[in-house]
Parts: structure tokens; C-alpha cells; sequence
């Protein structure tokens, strides 16, 4: 009996023993386990950037203040050339649409027989007016010499006179005729009015034509003008003289000046036209054709304002907003309002301060309060440290 209790004895004293070695064979792992799992509850417990952002501050910028307006490109005279003869037959046409011409040169020609016909015929009614004046002068002449002798009536004196008058009135109305024929001469001869260009043309030739049929009409000087519609409201922000650039619908850019504005709006549309004036078209070169519809601006001069880049406008829900950064990195959404465009920066009206710093890039990947990691805090990659073991190593192989 007693040595079985001493063998009992010995196993429980055994069992403590392996006990106790194992318990501090792995205490250095599961001291390390618990340092590993406090560590990792310590991460996850920092809050982690969103984003790695870049900022910017809003700046002062000299911006120009434009209208902006739609209207049509029109002539700015149109002269309507017509035939001043009747009845003649076209012979020639020398211009079509689009050519350039001269004050003074022809631009068709009628046929002329029949009008030198009627030249002679009136040079020679002239011819015999001009003799019955000078015998019907000479027999006045005589009869004036025997008015003193009383050879001759006074009733006979005064049939010479007035027998004289009238031939010198017959002799003056057909050189009148003659006047007449000779025009319409020079009239078989289509003439340009002034300067410009061919803008329709309804000459054939062939064709008889009568008085005052229209055969061309020109753009007079070729000179264009941008006739913009504009507002009541708007309309005493215009002046004459107020420079304004047109874009026409075939593309390119014109630079133009007000002429003149309209005395008068329009009751149904309440708007008005600005007449401005364009540079002088080069025949079919220039991107501007009257009846063309343009848009342009006017310029009314320069205002300073807040503008940011327009990157860092976020647009949501039909809305403009910009993230501002605050304490802490985090950012704050606000909505602003947004004015005038100059290259890369917009303007804006309301809802920013001058001094507040913005997210430019990655602003449309965020919400409000998030945080970010500014990008000029990002330091450069730098070569890797030696280790400490190394360093000694070294300075303990020294000192030996």
C-alpha cells in the first residue's frame, strides 16, 4: 500500500513539472501574440486618408466683361442696279454673282441700233428747227428796218416777230429731243452705282427688258454688319463704338464696332438690334455671308474678381460645389456660384472666402468630411538605412 501511494506521489509530481516547463516554454509566444493583436487593434482604431489631394487658394484675376448676343449678318447697304431703257435687247453681261466691281464700270449692255437710229433722226429734226430759226430771224430782221419807212404794216411786223420766236423755241425743243436720244444711248450701257459686290443677278442675255426691272443687286463697298438682338435690360450697357467679336456659323472669329444702336425695341420680342459693323469681305473669302446667323460678345471693359481653377468645381445635382479643406485635413462641402470663364479658371461669385484653401485635384472623388492626405506632405522615396547589427559590426571590427 504505501508504495503504491508513493508511485501515485511521484506521477502528480511528474504532471506538475511538465506543467510548469511548458507554461514557461511558450510564455515568450504568447506574450508576443498579445503584443501583435494590441498592435493591430491600434491600426485599425487611426482613421485612414480617403485621398492624396493637392490645394490651392483662390486668386484675384483681372476678367472682362462681355455680352453675349445672337443675331443675323446682313449688308450693310444693298443697291438694286435696273434697267433704264425700254424695250431693248440684252447683248451682253459681263459680271456674275460674287465679283468684285468698280464705281462707274459696265456690267452689261443692251443693243443700241435702234436708239442711234432715233439719235439721227432727232440730230436731223435739230438741223432743220435751227434753219426755219435763222430764216424766220432774218425775214424778223427786215421787217424791223422798214418799220420806220411804213412800208409795212404793224400787224405784218408783228406776225415776223412771233414767227421768229417760234422757230427759235421749235430749234430749242428738238435739241431737247436730241438731248433725250442720246441718253438713252448712254443708257444701253449698265453701269455700277458704286463700289461692292454682286450679290444676285437676273440678267440673261437675250432677254428684252422693260424700265426698271432689276437685273443686279451688290453689297455696296462690300461692307457687312452684325445685326444682334439684345434685351430692353441690357440694351443702355451698349454704346456706339463698343468693340465686340462675332463667331459666324461657317466658324472663325471677326472683329467688329458698334455703329449705331435702333431708336426703337420691339413691343412683341422686347429687344432691340446693335447694328456693328465687320471688316470689308474679300469677295468669297471671308467666313462671314450676309444672311448667316452669328453669336458674338460685346466687350464693356474689366472687373476684378475670385477665381479657382476649374478643376476643383465639383458639379452635383445641378448644383456647383467646392470641397474646402479644414482642421485636421478633413474637407467640407460648399456650394458656390459661378460667373465668368478665363482659360483654366472660373470665377465665383458667392460661397467661398478669399481665403480659403480648396481641393484642386481628386475634389470630384470626395464627400463631405473625408479626410485627405495633402500631396506636397508626401516626402521622396530615400534609399533604404543600414541596419544596427551592421553599423556595430563594423565599428566593433575597427576598435579590434
Amino acid at each position: 500500500m504505501k508504495k503504491t501511494a508513493i508511485r501515485s506521489v511521484l506521477r502528480v509530481a511528474a504532471v506538475l513539472a511538465l506543467a510548469a516547463g511548458g507554461y514557461y516554454l511558450f510564455a515568450p509566444a504568447r506574450q508576443e501574440a498579445a503584443a501583435a493583436a494590441s498592435a493591430g487593434q491600434g491600426k485599425a482604431a487611426a482613421p485612414k486618408p480617403a485621398l492624396t489631394v493637392s490645394v490651392a487658394a483662390p486668386e484675384t484675376t483681372r476678367l472682362p466683361i462681355r455680352l453675349a448676343a445672337n443675331g443675323n449678318i446682313a449688308a450693310w447697304q444693298e443697291a438694286v442696279i435696273g434697267s433704264e431703257s425700254s424695250g431693248l435687247r440684252l447683248t451682253e453681261v459681263r459680271v456674275n454673282v460674287g465679283d468684285v466691281v468698280k464705281a462707274g464700270q459696265v456690267l452689261a449692255t443692251f443693243s443700241s441700233e435702234s436708239v442711234q437710229a432715233d439719235v439721227a433722226q432727232a440730230r436731223a429734226s435739230v438741223l432743220e428747227a435751227q434753219a426755219n430759226a435763222a430764216d424766220a430771224a432774218a425775214n424778223a430782221e427786215r421787217a424791223r428796218s422798214l418799220q420806220s419807212s411804213g412800208a409795212l404794216s404793224a400787224q405784218q411786223i408783228n406776225q415776223y416777230l412771233t414767227l421768229e420766236s417760234t422757230a427759235k423755241a421749235r430749234a430749242q425743243a428738238a435739241q431737247a429731243v436730241l438731248g433725250a436720244q442720246q441718253l438713252r444711248g448712254r443708257q444701253t450701257q449698265v453701269l455700277a452705282p458704286d463700289s461692292g459686290v454682286i450679290s444676285a443677278r437676273s440678267a440673261t442675255v437675250g432677254s428684252v427688258v422693260g424700265s426698271g426691272v432689276e437685273l443686279f443687286r451688290m453689297i455696296r463697298q462690300g461692307r457687312l454688319e452684325w445685326r444682334a438682338e439684345v434685351t430692353s435690360a441690357e440694351l443702355g450697357r451698349i454704346k456706339a463704338g463698343t468693340p465686340a467679336s462675332v463667331h459666324p456659323a461657317s466658324g472663325g472669329e471677326l472683329k467688329g464696332r458698334v455703329r449705331m444702336v435702333a431708336p426703337s425695341v420691339d413691343p412683341q420680342t422686347r429687344t432691340a438690334l446693335v447694328y456693328v459693323d465687320l471688316p470689308a469681305s474679300a469677295g468669297q473669302d471671308s467666313p462671314a455671308k450676309a444672311g448667316m446667323f452669328a453669336r458674338g460678345e460685346f466687350e464693356l471693359g474689366a472687373t476684378d474678381a475670385l477665381t479657382i481653377p476649374q478643376r476643383a468645381l465639383v458639379v452635383r445635382d445641378g448644383f456647383n460645389y467646392v470641397f474646402q479643406l479644414g482642421e485636421g485635413n478633413r474637407v467640407s462641402q460648399r456650394k458656390v456660384q459661378t460667373g465668368r470663364l478665363a482659360g483654366e479658371r472660373v470665377e465665383v461669385v458667392s460661397g467661398l472666402a478669399p481665403e480659403a484653401r480648396i481641393v484642386v485635384n481628386g475634389a470630384g472623388f470626395l464627400n463631405d468630411g473625408d479626410l485627405v492626405r495633402l500631396a506636397e506632405e508626401i516626402k521622396p522615396n530615400q534609399p533604404p538605412a543600414q541596419s544596427a547589427p551592421a553599423q556595430s559590426a563594423i565599428k566593433s571590427g575597427a576598435a579590434s
